[in-house]
C-alpha cells in the first residue's frame, strides 16, 4: 500500500523513485503549511466575530448557541459525502474551491453588516455554509499531506500544522477579531474573507496534481463509493477500534469541556472574563504538544505514546474535580490539551499512513461522522450530569470513565503494536 500518489511518481513521496527523497519537509509541504496557517487564522477570526455579531442582534442564549450547533451539523450530514467527492477530484483544486467559496460567503456577510442589514438568519446560514465547506477542505488538506511528505515525516508535518493552527486560531485570530470588531463590526468579516482568499491564492503555488485515481477505477455511483469507504474502515480492525473508542472518549471530553466556563465561575469563584485566561494557557499546551510529537515517537513506541497521551487527560479531569483551585485547574487543563494534541497528531498520521490514497477522503469522512456526531450528545449529557450531581462530580466521574475506556484502547493498541511500529519507516506497509 502506498502513502498516496499524484498522477506521476514524485521523488519526495514515491519510495521507488530513483531520486532520493529530501531530508526536510520540502517546498510543497511549506506551501501547504502556509496556506493552512492563514486558513486557521481566518477560522480564528470568524469563530469570534460570528458570536460577537450575534449578541448585537439577540440576547437569547439559545439563539446564540445555535450558531455552534449549525457549525457542527454539517459534519454529521455531509462528512462522508464530502470525503467521497474529495476522492473523485484533484485535492488541490478542491481546497482552492473551498477557500474561494468561503471568501464569498463571509464577504457577503461583511457587505450586509456594512449596509446595516445583517439579520440572525444570515449568521445561521453563514455558519452552516462555512461548516459544510469545511468538510470538503478538511478532507482535502489531510489527503494531500501524506503525498507531499514521506511517511517517516508525517508526525513532524502534522505536528507543525497543528501547532501553527493553535497559534493562528487562538493567539492571533481571536484577539484580532475582537479588536477589529470594536473598531467596526464589519472589519473582522472583511479580514476573514480576505484571509480565506489569501489561503486560496497560496495554494496556486503548490505544484503537482493530486487526483487519487483515474475515472475507470471508480465505482459506478456516489453511493457505492461511500459504501466502499465505510466498508474499508469497518474491515480494518485497528482503525475501527480506534474510531469507536476515540468517539466515546471524545464525547466524554466534550461533556466536561462544554461546562468548563461554569466550573471556572461557580466552583472556582472567578469572574467570567477569567475563562479566557484558562483558554489561553491551555492553548499553550496544545502548541507544545503539537511540536514535541516527533521527539516522543523517537524515544518510545508509538502505541505507548498514544496510550499515555489519552491517559493523562483522564487523570487531569480527576485532579480538576478533586482539587478545585485555579492554579491546579489551569495546570491540569494545559497538560490535558497538550496531551490531546499529541493524540490528534499521532492518530491523523496513523490514518494517513494506513488508509489507501484513493479512499482517504471517504474513510476520514466516515470517521469524522462518528466522532463529531457524538460530541453534541456528549455535551448535552455532561450538562445533565452537572445539573443533577454537580460540576466537580462531572469532572471526577468523567475522568474515571475515560480511565475505564483506556482499557479497551490500550488492548487495541497493544494488539497492533507491530503494525504501529512499522509506521516509523518510510517503507510501504501491507495492511
Amino acid at each position: 500500500m502506498s502513502l498516496g500518489r499524484t498522477d506521476a511518481p514524485d521523488p519526495a513521496t514515491d519510495p521507488k523513485s530513483a531520486t532520493p527523497a529530501p531530508r526536510g519537509l520540502g517546498r510543497r509541504f511549506w506551501t501547504l503549511f502556509s496556506s493552512s496557517t492563514v486558513s486557521n487564522l481566518s477560522d480564528g477570526v470568524g469563530r469570534v466575530a460570528l458570536p460577537l455579531l450575534a449578541v448585537t442582534l439577540t440576547r437569547d442564549p439559545v439563539l446564540v448557541s445555535a450558531l455552534t450547533s449549525l457549525t457542527f451539523l454539517p459534519w454529521l450530514l455531509f462528512a462522508i459525502v464530502s470525503g467521497t467527492l474529495v476522492d473523485r477530484v484533484d485535492r488541490r483544486r478542491a481546497m482552492i474551491a473551498a477557500q474561494l467559496t468561503r471568501t464569498v460567503i463571509v464577504g457577503m456577510l461583511a457587505v450586509a453588516v456594512l449596509a446595516d442589514q445583517a439579520a440572525l438568519w444570515m449568521l445561521y446560514a453563514a455558519a452552516f455554509a462555512l461548516g459544510a465547506v469545511e468538510t470538503v477542505y478538511d478532507g482535502a488538506v489531510h489527503s494531500v499531506t501524506p503525498v507531499v511528505v514521506r511517511r517517516d515525516q508525517l508526525e513532524k508535518a502534522n505536528g507543525r500544522v497543528e501547532a501553527a493552527g493553535v497559534v493562528a486560531d487562538n493567539f492571533l485570530g481571536a484577539p484580532l477579531a475582537s479588536a477589529l470588531f470594536v473598531a467596526a463590526a464589519a472589519l473582522p468579516f472583511l479580514a476573514n474573507s480576505l484571509l480565506f482568499l489569501l489561503a486560496g491564492v497560496l495554494l496556486l503555488f503548490l505544484p503537482g496534481r493530486y487526483r487519487a485515481e483515474t475515472e475507470t477505477e471508480r465505482p459506478a455511483s456516489l453511493r457505492a463509493e461511500m459504501a466502499e469507504g465505510v466498508r474499508w474502515l469497518w474491515n480494518h480492525r485497528l482503525l475501527r477500534g480506534l474510531t469507536v473508542i476515540g468517539a466515546l472518549m471524545g464525547a466524554v471530553f466534550q461533556g466536561i469541556m462544554a461546562v468548563m466556563v461554569l466550573f471556572v465561575t461557580e466552583v472556582l469563584g472567578l469572574p467570567a472574563a477569567a475563562f479566557g485566561v484558562f483558554v489561553l494557557v491551555s492553548g499553550i499546551g496544545g502548541m507544545v504538544g503539537g511540536l514535541v510529537v516527533p521527539v516522543l515517537v523517537r524515544m518510545w513506541p508509538r502505541a505507548a505514546v498514544m496510550s499515555v497521551a489519552l491517559t493523562i487527560p483522564a487523570l487531569c479531569f480527576v485532579v480538576i474535580g478533586a482539587l478545585p483551585y485555579p492554579v491546579a485547574t489551569a495546570a491540569a487543563l494545559t497538560v490535558s490539551v497538550g496531551s490531546i494534541m499529541v493524540w490528534n497528531v499521532l492518530i491523523m498520521s496513523v490514518r494517513q499512513a494506513l488508509v489507501p490514497a484513493h479512499l482517504f477522503g471517504r474513510v476520514l469522512g466516515a470517521i469524522r461522522t462518528l466522532l463529531w456526531g457524538l460530541m453534541p450528545l456528549g455535551a448535552l449529557t455532561g450538562g445533565l450530569v452537572a445539573d443533577a450531581f454537580g460540576l466537580r462530580t462531572l469532572a471526577v466521574s468523567g475522568g474515571l470513565l475515560l480511565l475505564a475506556l483506556m482499557v479497551p484502547l490500550a488492548l487495541t493498541l497493544y494488539r497492533h503494536r507491530a503494525l504501529l511500529h512499522t509506521l516509523n519507516s518510510s517503507d510501504t506497509v501491507d495492511t
